[in-house]
């Protein structure tokens, strides 16, 4: 009879298991996730025990004391659904020097006025955080600093200041003595984690949790944190720019498809009401290569501006660079104008990039990236009043993209006054009277539909 592998380790992201140590699990293919798992213990039969509080009828439940708190940001409020709720747990992650801490530390302060704030970090000194506080101006009197890396002694400050919001700066910092590893390790972690979010929902205090993140942009840590907790947030932007972005990917007290805009500056951190101006230049005569897209971050649609340079390869292999949006993509739009468009892109040296460090992955970008390239190798330039809305496919085609009725309105409040879009993008109740074959009238704009990408190339340059 074959003798039966006995398993060793497993791997705290997924749960996987193998007889040997690696350093890569098998199954989620996470480094250094591994370690021992120790003897299998047969479950334990558990007796029933007493309760916190006795069953209600659902309808008997008070939610009054969980309604949401607004933080003094409405851009986070917008991401938040309100604001704060008691008790919620929230995990902010983000890369290293992009704000974090910054915009916490303003929300504190604002979240103040409302009752005590205890502000932990980990990373920091208390004197460090207190210079940061000087600058953006967080200087309040129930707002509690506390630098400590011990998980007893945060619990104890707890205690002793009976926080109505506590921000922890960051979660892989504090390590509790009564688990293993070292702080940062999964098992640390999520020891940590646990008993933060039990005091938490005890005591209907609200917690946000700093989390740092990986080089592929995941947060750090196992996996199980994020269903842990009751929010995700991650705050994103171009250190190099003074944009940045906050977007929920979990959020159980409100949408996960909003976006909130922030600026960041020397002297702190405020809210973008209408960020679209800051991806657009300002110019006085068109340039070739330039074309103007709408693009939805979330529910919230966004005007930005691509810009293309195409010029005379000398090399053998013409450079492709791109900067703000998907190199894949891009290179397909690429192939089907020379494919479907009848354009000689194969010896061209092709730069694509947008302004002001916005990053646009969605699809409805193609056709913009499509004329702006398409305008720098013929040397034309497109209207300064026209917009590009539209999905490219291989066969040539522009398929439509959802929301196009409100990135037309968002285009006609901002002063644009003709657009591209795919043929069917606008019902027929929305439309107004018919101008010219193939055009129609929305909002004061001329909408032209086009059916094909050839078709559009054809007639961006001459659409007023």
């Amino acid at each position: 009879m074959a003798k039966a592998v006995k398993t060793a380790y497993r791997c705290g992201e997924c749960g996987w298991q193998t007889a040997k140590w690696v350093g890569r699990c098998g199954e989620c293919q996470a480094w250094g996730t591994v370690g021992e798992a120790g003897g299998a213990a047969p479950p334990r039969v558990v007796s029933a025990g007493p309760v916190s509080a006795p069953a209600r009828p659902i309808g008997e439940v008070d939610v009054r004391s969980s309604s949401s708190r607004p933080t003094g940001m409405d851009e986070l409020d917008r991401v938040l659904g309100g604001g704060l709720v008691p008790g919620a747990v929230v995990l902010m992650a983000g890369e290293p020097g992009i704000g974090k801490s910054t915009l916490l530390l303003e929300v504190a302060a604002l979240s103040a006025g409302q009752g005590a704030v205890l502000y932990v970090t980990g990373e920091e000194s208390a004197e460090q955080v207190r210079l940061r506080a000087d600058r953006v101006g967080a200087i309040t009197e129930r707002l509690y600093l506390a630098a400590e890396t011990d998980l007893g002694a945060l619990l104890s400050h707890v205690e002793s200041v009976r926080p109505r919001l506590l921000i922890v700066d960051s979660i892989q910092t504090i390590g509790s003595a009564e688990a293993d590893g070292a702080p940062g390790g999964v098992t640390q972690i999520r020891e940590v984690t646990a008993n933060l979010i039990r005091i938490a929902k005890e005591r209907a205090i609200t917690t946000v949790l700093v989390g740092h993140v990986t080089k592929e942009g995941a947060i750090a840590g196992p996996r199980l944190l994020e269903h842990l907790v009751d929010v995700v947030l991650y705050f994103e932007g171009d250190r190099h720019s003074r944009l940045r972005m906050i977007r929920a990917v979990k959020n159980r007290y409100g949408p996960t498809d909003e976006l909130g805009c922030f600026d960041l500056s020397e002297v702190g951190i405020v809210g973008l009401a209408d960020p679209s101006g800051l991806f657009l230049t300002r110019r006085e005569e068109p340039v070739p290569g330039t074309c103007v897209t709408v693009t939805l971050e979330g529910r919230r649609p966004l005007v930005a501006e691509v810009q293309a340079l195409v010029g005379q390869s000398f090399l053998p292999s013409p450079r492709r660079a791109t900067s703000g949006l998907d190199s894949t993509r891009v290179a397909m739009v690429l192939a089907v104008l020379q494919q479907r468009a009848r354009m000689k892109m194969h010896e061209k040296d092709i730069y694509v990039s947008t302004v002001g460090g916005v990053r646009l992955t969605e699809t409805s970008v193609d056709l913009a990236v499509a004329l702006a390239v398409a305008g720098s190798s013929s040397e034309q330039p497109l209207s300064p009043t026209l917009i590009a809305v539209g999905e490219v496919g291989l066969a040539g085609e522009v398929r439509a993209v959802p929301g196009a009725q409100r990135r037309l309105s968002e285009a006609a409040r901002l002063g644009f006054r003709s657009a591209i879009v795919p043929r069917g993008a606008l019902e027929l109740g929305k439309r107004g009277p018919l101008r010219e074959l193939g055009a129609v009238e929305f909002e004061g704009m001329k909408v032209i539909e086009v059916d094909t990408l050839a078709e559009a190339t054809r007639v961006a340059f001459t659409a007023p």
